[in-house]
C-alpha cells in the first residue's frame, strides 16, 4: 500500500508539473508571435521611415500634466516630427470623464513645444491599444503611421495596428529599466494574449462614430507648406 501510495503521488506530481509547463509555454505564445513578427519593424527616430503620421498611446496623466513614461513618448514623437519623419501626429487616449483628458494633456504639451495646433489631432476614445490602432484606420483614415510607445509595449502595438489595416512602423520611447519597466514588461503577457484574440476576431472598439477629418486636414496643411 506505502508503494502504490507513493507511485500514485509521484505520478500526480508529474502531471502537476507537466501541467505547469505546458501552461506556462502557452502563456508565451502570444508574446512570440508578437516579437518574431514584428521585431524588423522596431526602430530608432534616426532610422524610422518617414510616414505621414505619428500615432502617439496614451499613458497616463497627473494633475494635467502628461505622467513621465507619456511625456517621454511625446518627446519622442516630437523628434520624429522635428526630423521631418512625420507630418502630423495623433494622439490617442482616455478621456472616459470629464476630469481625465488624456488627449488633451497631449495635444497641449506637443503644441507648447512647437507643433502647430492644426498638425495635432486628438482621439478622444482611444481606451486601450486595439481601440486606438482601429479607430486610427476607420475613424481617423490612417493607412500608414509610425507609432510610438515604450519598447515593451510597441510590438504588441504594432501587430494590434496591422490587424487593422494600418502598414506601420515603431519607435519607443528609450526608458531605464526601473520598476515601472518591469512592471509594464509583465502585464504585456495577457495584453499579447488579448491583442492576439482582438487580430482574429477584429471586434468593434468601444466608441466607434463618424469618420473624422483632423488627420486629412493636418497633412493638407503639410502639403501647402512646412511649419
Amino acid at each position: 500500500m506505502r508503494v502504490s501510495g507513493l507511485l500514485r503521488g509521484r505520478r500526480r506530481q508529474r502531471r502537476l508539473f507537466q501541467a505547469v509547463v505546458l501552461g506556462s509555454l502557452l502563456a508565451l505564445v502570444p508574446s512570440a508571435w508578437e516579437f518574431l513578427g514584428q521585431s524588423d519593424r522596431v526602430r530608432t527616430v534616426a532610422d524610422v521611415p518617414s510616414e505621414p503620421v505619428a500615432v502617439v498611446f496614451g499613458a497616463g496623466v497627473e494633475d494635467n500634466e502628461p505622467s513621465p513614461y507619456l511625456a517621454h513618448r511625446l518627446e519622442t514623437a516630437l523628434a520624429l516630427y522635428q526630423q521631418h519623419k512625420v507630418q502630423a501626429i495623433l494622439v490617442t487616449g482616455d478621456n472616459s470623464r470629464t476630469d481625465y483628458n488624456e488627449p488633451g494633456v497631449m495635444f497641449q504639451y506637443l503644441v507648447d513645444h512647437g507643433v502647430p495646433a492644426v498638425r495635432v489631432v486628438r482621439d478622444y476614445a482611444g481606451f486601450n491599444t486595439w481601440d486606438s490602432c482601429t479607430r486610427a484606420r476607420r475613424i481617423f483614415g490612417v493607412d500608414r503611421a509610425v507609432l510610438v510607445s515604450q519598447d515593451y509595449h510597441v510590438r504588441r502595438a504594432l501587430e494590434l495596428c496591422r490587424a487593422a489595416g494600418i502598414d506601420s512602423y515603431a519607435v519607443g520611447a528609450p526608458e531605464p529599466r526601473d520598476l515601472t519597466w518591469y512592471a509594464g514588461t509583465v502585464r504585456e503577457l495577457p495584453g499579447a494574449g488579448k491583442a492576439m484574440i482582438s487580430s482574429l476576431l477584429h471586434p468593434d472598439p468601444t466608441f466607434l462614430g463618424p469618420a473624422d477629418p483632423g488627420v486629412a486636414r493636418a497633412l493638407a496643411d503639410a502639403a501647402a507648406g512646412p511649419n
